[in-house]
């Protein structure tokens, strides 16, 4: 089954966004990517939605960050593209007949909820200038072990 990269894809953008002074036309995104510029559009149609980014129309145009990074959490990110349930795995019924699929809905349940509400916490505990911050250290400690 293959995962939805949508957040980290974003997460992707968002970060280069925030460190260039230009608008990045959706061709340049989605080469930055390796898509379709339709895809980038739909995606980022989210974001610009939610107030996380603007776009401008015409020669110098493009998508540029419209908010504050410290503002901005993972979480926030996620719910804005659209991501899907955290869990993809579930339970086979809600309200089963057979008592050997009740207990282990009962087990799934309880340890899907506990594990959905810690990714829950940590994505709204980290913020896009967290994540730009720590970017900023990668590249220092790139740029001093090339030199």
């Amino acid at each position: 089954m293959r995962s939805d990269s949508r957040l980290s894809r974003m997460l992707h953008v968002l970060l280069h966004m925030a460190r260039h002074d230009a608008p990045f036309t959706s061709e340049q995104l989605a080469q930055m990517l390796r898509t379709n510029p339709v895809v980038v559009r739909r995606t980022m149609a989210g974001l610009r939605d939610a107030g996380y980014v603007r776009s401008d129309k015409g020669h110098g145009g493009g998508w540029t960050i419209a908010c504050d990074l410290h503002k901005v959490t993972l979480l926030d990110i996620h719910r804005a593209v659209g991501g899907p349930n955290i869990f993809a795995i579930g339970v086979e019924s809600d309200n089963p007949e057979c008592a050997v699929e009740r207990a282990v809905n009962a087990a799934l349940d309880g340890a899907l909820r506990e594990a959905e509400a810690i990714l829950i916490a940590r994505l709204g505990a980290v913020s896009l200038a967290d994540l730009a911050q720590n970017f900023d250290v990668l590249c220092a400690q790139h740029e001093a072990t090339a030199n």
